[in-house]
């Protein structure tokens, strides 16, 4: 029998209304049936590319689980069923041994961000964290196995936040009065590896590092993808794009369904030099997302060279 007649003769076999095994699920994924209703434990769990949309704060989240090596910030907590508003939450971006989270001695709780949990959406992963630690004793490090209840947007207050970018980890310690001897060495090592880092005060979420060699922005944009990439090839070709003499756009990272457009600088820039340029940029920006219109062939071409440049960072 050939393989037409096989495929028509399996195909023949289910009840009328039934889905056969190899057609497409009738939930619209795009797999087969087998393998998404049909399969023995059910659907895949869908794939959330921006997990942290709808949170004031999804683009400093996204820089700080990717991008800044050592910042902190306090999170409000909302009050729901599961968690009390009066609990003390810090975000930050690691904590010693790339823990998730810790329970420290007052009863206040470090949520720690640049873990890979790889069972789950990280803004699922980091509630499930989160409401781990809220029912964890004083000094446990939670770490549950699942991200399956609240997303961190369903446990906090949706406002921005007051970030504090360090020059180390140091903060480690900023709640213990006598400081252990053994944890000395494991700063030193940590500290040797931060690159110097700044969070610029005129935009949102715009970050200038010096990694010795050069000097970068790295900037998360709330935008959709496809306009911001129309927005940017706009400006590239208007040559508007530049933020300072002898820096230029050179590419962008695409995070947690974010670009994050980035910018070498010369060494010796700074990051106070960068306010008013980009204020300025976030401006023009802003002005071309909303007029929008068809890319010129140049535009077209320039959008093209943007978008062979990116990187995903999960």
């Amino acid at each position: 029998m050939g393989k037409r007649s096989r495929t028509k003769a399996r195909e023949s076999a289910t009840t009328p209304g039934e889905v056969g095994p190899r057609q497409p699920c009738p939930c619209g994924s795009g797999r087969r049936y087998k393998a998404c209703h049909g399969a023995p434990g059910g659907p895949p769990p869908a794939i959330v590319t921006r997990p942290f949309e709808g949170l004031a704060f999804e683009c400093d989240l996204v820089a700080l689980r990717e991008l800044v090596p050592a910042a902190t910030a306090p999170l409000k907590l909302a009050s729901t069923g599961s968690t009390s508003e009066e609990r003390t939450v810090r975000l930050c971006t690691l904590l010693p041994g790339a823990s998730p989270a810790m329970v420290r001695a007052d009863g206040a709780i470090w949520l720690g961000l640049q873990v890979m949990h790889n069972h789950g959406e990280p803004s699922r992963d980091l509630g499930a964290v989160l409401e781990a630690a809220l029912t964890a004793d004083e000094g446990a490090v939670p770490a549950p196995t699942s991200g399956e209840g609240p997303r961190l947007q369903d446990l906090v207050v949706n406002e921005p936040l007051d970030i504090t970018v360090h020059e180390g980890f140091d903060y480690w310690l900023d709640d213990v009065e006598e400081k252990p001897a053994a944890m000395q060495a494991v700063l030193e090592q940590a500290n040797e590896a931060a690159m110097p880092t700044a969070r610029l005060t005129s935009v949102e979420a715009a970050y200038w590092t010096n990694v010795g060699t050069k000097e970068h922005l790295r900037w998360p944009m709330p935008y959709a993808e496809e306009e911001l990439l129309d927005a940017l090839a706009r400006l590239h070709v208007a040559g508007e794009d530049k933020l300072v003499d002898e820096g230029r756009l050179v590419g962008m990272f695409r995070a947690h369904g974010l670009l994050v457009p980035v910018w070498d600088l010369p060494v010796g820039t700074g990051a106070e030099v960068l306010e008013e340029p980009a204020a300025a940029f976030a401006e023009r920006v802003a002005a071309t997302v909303a007029a929008g219109g068809e890319l010129t062939p140049e535009e077209r071409a320039a959008r093209s060279g943007l978008a062979n440049r990116q990187v995903t960072i999960r």
